[in-house]
């Protein structure tokens, strides 16, 4: 079918057939349909969505663009995939305790674009690690020591790669159909018998109603399902960072001080190990959330999940002793400031997509996907909602380049964060759970 034929069934409404769906996706990677085409069909989706039919032979047909990888390994093979948010390193201690636990990760991840964090921007902030490696060197480290943290590569659904780049220039980057198969045709890519996916709600997600969070979640775990990749979904709450420290080198020491014991926040723990537990029971390693949750918490109170993490740091290109001396391989920015409050009381709330932004605008994410990140730069010492604070006190700590970024940083941290005298409910961190 003629690719302008093929935008005019879906600008009018009518279905798309399944084979024209996986041959215009092939003209997408091969280049044969136009980045006007590409952007049109983009456009004429978000307008007019895709049924559950059409969103999974899109899946399926991005996947098959690229290389699809299979595994022949005596464990089961899973991952987790995140929509995103500010302080969220969950997929630095994830991996690891979930490999402690008898399964393989292979973590195909992403980079930070808008005021959410990427977490291969965190993994690059560390000296050597090589996040995109060849499949060779991949397959080898997923193998020998359970888990890999890595980036797309080239082979892996390049259409996806093309298309995502074409959205974010053309307003359709939100259509939740595009969004279903942007993410799980990698997922699909890589291989996975299993997957979990964490769909964040809130003032730091890019879906911050719990409806359109929960849709979402819907339509990825049915899509998925309907592709043959058993999944489930948590929706889980991201009106607050998640860990106390945003940015990359500092989420990188919090994920150390998470793993070796020194320090976990815990709505940060809470959500890592809901995760790692639903990764278990998806693999059939746990029977239950109850044991899933046991096992996972064995292997990090153990410490064989921070050895794991170790040996993967090590195994794609790190130093060999970076759980024991991360302080002294890790970036440090050469400015500290203590944001200090000028009355007492309670953190009500925080504006979270703000505190991500100011963290971009130290130098610490990205406005453009070509810009540099600085590793070093960040927020420290977050104070959680919930806190109490006296007049005087630090709510977080800013590491910057210069005094000029540190104080405008601190000033957006000061407008973020409502200060009240009341102290405010708790509210719960994972909020639902979705299944196929």
């Amino acid at each position: 079918m003629l690719p302008q034929e093929f935008i005019r069934l879906k600008r009018d409404g009518r279905p798309l057939p399944k084979a024209a769906i996986a041959e215009f996706v092939q003209g997408m990677a091969s280049g044969s349909v136009t980045e006007g085409q590409v952007a049109a069909f983009g456009m004429a989706v978000f307008l007019n969505g895709m049924s559950r039919d059409e969103a999974v032979a899109l899946t399926l047909a991005m996947r098959d663009s690229g290389e699809v990888l299979a595994w022949s390994l005596p464990g089961p093979v899973v991952d987790k995939h995140s929509t995103g948010g500010v302080g969220d390193n969950v997929s630095l201690m994830l991996a690891p305790i979930v490999a402690a636990c008898g399964a393989y990760v292979p973590m195909i991840s992403g980079r930070g674009l808008g005021h959410t964090g990427g977490t291969l921007d965190k993994m690059d902030s560390i000296p050597g690690y090589v996040s995109q490696p060849d499949n060779v060197r991949f397959r080898k480290v997923v193998r020998e020591v359970g888990c890999a943290i890595i980036g797309q590569t080239g082979d892996l659904a390049p259409a996806d790669k093309r298309f995502y780049a074409i959205r974010d220039v053309t307003g359709t980057v939100e259509s939740i159909p595009l969004i279903t198969a942007s993410i799980l045709s990698k997922k699909l890519a890589a291989g996975l018998g299993a997957l979990v996916l964490d769909v964040k709600s809130g003032n730091g997600a890019f879906m911050a109603k719990p409806r359109d969070a929960s849709a979402l979640a819907k339509s990825l775990v049915e899509v998925a399902n309907g592709a043959g990749l058993p999944t489930t979904a948590l929706v889980t709450d991201m009106n607050q960072p998640l860990a106390s420290a945003a940015g990359n080198a500092v989420e990188v020491t919090n994920a150390v001080d998470f793993l070796t014991g020194r320090l976990r926040d815990r709505r940060l723990e809470e959500v890592t190990l809901a995760l790692a537990a639903e990764m278990l029971v998806s693999t059939g390693l746990a029977r239950s959330q109850k044991e899933g949750l046991a096992n996972a918490r064995q292997a990090l109170e153990s410490g064989a999940a921070a050895e794991r993490f170790g040996r993967m740091v090590h195994a794609l290109g790190g130093p060999s002793d970076f759980l024991a001396k991360s302080a002294a391989y890790l970036p440090k920015a050469p400015v500290e400031l203590a944001v200090e409050v000028r009355s007492s009381g309670y953190v009500r709330a925080i504006a979270t997509r703000d505190i991500g932004l100011a963290v971009v605008a130290l130098g610490g994410g990205r406005t453009r996907p070509q810009d540099a990140v600085d590793p070093a730069v960040g927020l420290t010492r977050l104070a959680p909602v919930g806190a109490e604070i006296r007049a005087g006190d630090p709510l977080c700590l800013v590491r910057a380049r210069s005094e000029t970024d540190a104080k405008a940083a601190a000033k957006a941290v000061l407008a973020a964060y409502e200060i009240g005298k009341a102290r405010p409910q708790p509210s719960p961190v994972v909020l639902r759970q979705v299944s196929g």
